[in-house]
């Protein structure tokens, strides 16, 4: 039964609401949709014994690599500990392209937090190929441990997880300004200070003197230079008492906007298999598909 004319939104107006009801879902194979099932969801018994060999392949590869920056076992199981280690890229390229496989919408993918994650886990060792030692950078594979929160089915974890980083993409404007702020009194109280300590006391240039001040406003202190005058001590005591308000200021930035989110879902888009939706979302935010 067809709606009056009076009532019916304009062609134009619909496609606005629906962006994706009048577009043809790509047909698709039902193998793709089994191995997405196994690979992306922890909900079936497969996809959770995929999940923990993963898991356990991550720790044992990252474990291997730290276990080789030891000279003596090095020198000993150096040749067995490479061999795992090509053992475990090999697997983890495997993953990768079937991961890439069962989405609809690879480039998407690729381009995502994980899908970036995956490809810098397999990278460092085919560098080594070329860049001797570049297989010490395998210990990115430590975060796709991150996958644990939802392997384990702590829902609470993954969506406090989305909650803070969605948080901070939204705070990002103004922790730039924030920094941009914080690097412009560094530099005028590093000149100062050059002006007032000069090399006598350590403060050789004002990089030098800026280094100091960077130090002394984030409260860290190496106490490796220091002032001597009464004018730069009481500087020095008034950047420090600056520093404890400018460090509470990001951590405000990041929980008012942590304040404005709610709950995020969790479920995973079959087409980019991106996720962090809305709880009632029917279509993904990120490529218009349904989910």
């Amino acid at each position: 039964m067809s709606l009056p004319s009076s009532t019916r939104l304009p062609k134009e107006k619909e496609d606005r609401v629906h962006p994706v009801a009048h577009e043809a879902e790509p047909s698709r194979a039902p193998w793709r949709s089994r191995l997405h099932e196994v690979i992306f969801e922890a909900d079936t018994p497969l996809g959770k014994a995929f999940d923990v060999a993963l898991l356990w392949c991550i720790l044992l590869s990252v474990l291997a690599v730290v276990i080789d920056s030891v000279p003596s076992i090095h020198q000993e199981f150096g040749t067995a500990l490479l061999r795992l280690e090509w053992l475990f890229t090999i697997l983890f390229t495997v993953e990768y392209v079937l991961r890439l496989l069962c989405v609809r919408r690879p480039a998407v993918y690729a381009r995502s937090f994980f899908g970036l994650v995956d490809l810098l886990a397999i990278l460092p060792t085919y560098l080594s190929v070329v860049y001797a030692g570049s297989q010490s950078l395998i210990v990115i594979r430590a975060l796709r441990l991150l996958r644990v929160f939802r392997v384990l089915k702590l829902a609470h974890f993954v969506g406090a997880q989305k909650m803070l980083h969605a948080a901070l993409r939204a705070s990002t404007r103004k922790i730039v300004v924030f920094l941009g702020v914080v690097l412009t009194l560094v530099v005028i109280i590093g000149s100062v200070m050059y002006l007032v300590e000069g090399p006598t006391s350590g403060f050789t240039s004002i990089p030098q003197s800026m280094y100091w001040a960077i130090v002394t406003m984030t409260t860290v202190g190496y106490g490796d230079i220091a002032p001597m005058t009464v004018l730069g001590k009481m500087l020095a005591s008034t950047v420090m008492i600056l520093g404890y308000g400018i460090i509470a200021v990001p951590t405000g930035i990041v929980t008012v906007e942590m304040s404005r989110l709610g709950p995020v879902s969790t479920h995973t888009c079959k087409t980019c298999g991106r996720d962090g939706h809305d709880p009632d979302a029917v279509f993904c935010k990120y490529c218009g598909a349904r989910v």
